[in-house]
């Protein structure tokens, strides 16, 4: 039996209209270390097993595989805009925007965040992955600036924050933290002492 799809959405997406997911490990066919759908094209994973999942997913938008567009990513603040889904070798990147109808644009994360944004009235959407490295670097600014170029604007622009790893949860030392305050004073509060 086949394990249905049952991804996370968002409240603010939905009333929107804006078809969206966080996926969990439900509903995928890898088995031993990537157990469930693991959607990871540069995992060890059974390529026919990740090619499976992968359909899954853009079947639960009711699209095809060759709609997927999903950068290689990097840890970078790269945006890329996908005028089709990406079919062979991706651009590298942490964001991928578009103002195409039928094109899902996705990003793969652990615990890092993932960071959907939408601008319904022009009708551009792009999903960010946020890691530290990227979230340091701009990749929402870049985003952001990617989807202007497509006619997005700021003003209207929505972003939810999906799932990802809790401050509780990952543990770094004072030169980390000391990174990020340099940049922005005010990104002290999202540190605790351990």
């Amino acid at each position: 039996m086949t394990a249905v799809l049952q991804p996370i959405t968002h409240p603010l997406l939905e009333r929107l209209g804006i078809r969206h997911g966080f996926f969990t490990r439900q509903g995928g066919v890898s088995t031993g270390i990537y157990e469930g759908l693991n959607t990871g094209l540069g995992s060890t994973d059974d390529p026919s097993a990740v090619a499976e999942n992968r359909r899954r997913v853009v079947a639960w938008f009711d699209r095809a595989p060759d709609d997927l567009a999903a950068c290689y990513q990097i840890h970078s603040a790269i945006a890329r805009v996908a005028e089709a889904g990406w079919k062979g070798d991706r651009p590298e990147g942490d964001a991928t925007v578009t103002a195409a109808p039928g094109v899902v644009c996705a990003i793969l994360t652990a615990d890092c965040a993932p960071v959907l944004l939408a601008d319904p009235e022009a009708g551009v959407v792009g999903s960010a992955h946020a890691g530290w490295k990227g979230a340091l670097g701009g990749i929402v600014h870049s985003t952001v600036a990617a989807m202007q170029a497509l006619g997005a604007e700021p003003r209207r622009m929505v972003a939810v924050v999906g799932p990802c790893i809790a401050r509780a949860s990952y543990e770094v030392g004072a030169d980390f933290q000391e990174r990020f305050e340099h940049h922005d004073p005010g990104s002290n509060r999202f540190f605790a002492p351990g």
